[in-house]
């Protein structure tokens, strides 16, 4: 149950009538994954923090470094050289001392993804390369848990929601190489588009987790941010997806 100093945080939440106590309640009872805390994570992180969720598990292996101060909007001048999942942590307590925080600095792989997936409700992936994400989605359909994958690059963002039982990452991406050169870090990002993209994917997560919304199912939203255009394109599940078919037959 809410206590009353937190009835008085969400307050504005919960006075809408689609929202409501129950999905407040049902946010403060969430356990979300967070994989990476770089310009996706930071601002994801955040928003879901300050809205209330009961569990956050965040994974990332790096430091924070100045370069990242551009974007990642958890962290200041007095973080860089601290692990990012620590440097995240102290920022989101001050933010929502009621929140439950689990820190996992080390990389994200086939092989710890079990763990790290215990008891999770839905994971946020915000990696910046291919083969991350492919190991996320095959862990998540393995597991059978819901994986709201972001990604963000220049001046443009895509997110997708993918559900047990329907089209996976590797439906959407059925050709793309596992070793992806497009990242940051070579190609540059705009600050604002890692916070729009981050925010986003707080909100679907938000309308996710706390009013069961899965309009992104086998649906990729891309963002435009030169033309401040956004459109959806559908896709289906793949019947000879090298990583769902086996787990549909």
């Amino acid at each position: 149950m809410l206590n009353d100093a937190q009835l008085l945080r969400y307050s504005r939440q919960i006075l809408l009538a689609e929202w409501d106590i129950d999905a407040q309640q049902k946010l403060s009872s969430s356990r979300v994954l967070m994989i990476g805390m770089g310009g996706l994570g930071c601002p994801a992180a955040m928003s879901l923090a300050r809205a209330g969720l009961g569990f956050l598990r965040i994974v990332d292996f790096d430091t924070v470094d100045e370069s990242n101060l551009q974007r990642q909007t958890l962290f200041n001048a007095q973080d860089i050289g601290q692990p990012k999942v620590l440097a995240a942590k102290n920022a989101l307590n001050l933010i929502n001392p009621w929140i439950e925080i689990d820190i996992v600095q080390d990389r994200v792989d086939a092989g710890n993804l079990p763990t790290l997936l215990t008891n999770i409700d839905l994971v946020l992936d915000g990696s910046d390369n291919f083969a991350t994400r492919d190991a996320v989605n095959k862990a998540c359909v393995d597991a059978k848990i819901p994986l709201l994958s972001a990604a963000a690059i220049g001046f443009e963002g895509q997110m997708t929601l993918i559900l047990p039982d329907h089209a996976c990452y590797r439906c959407l991406f059925q050709d793309a190489p596992i070793e992806d050169a497009r990242r940051c870090a070579d190609t540059g990002v705009l600050a604002t588009t890692t916070a729009v993209m981050g925010a986003m994917q707080a909100h679907t997560a938000l309308l996710f987790l706390g009013m069961g919304v899965t309009s992104l199912s086998e649906r990729l939203l891309l963002w435009d941010g030169l033309g401040l255009n956004q459109r959806q394109i559908r896709y289906q599940k793949d019947p000879e997806c090298p990583v769902c078919r086996a787990k549909n037959t």
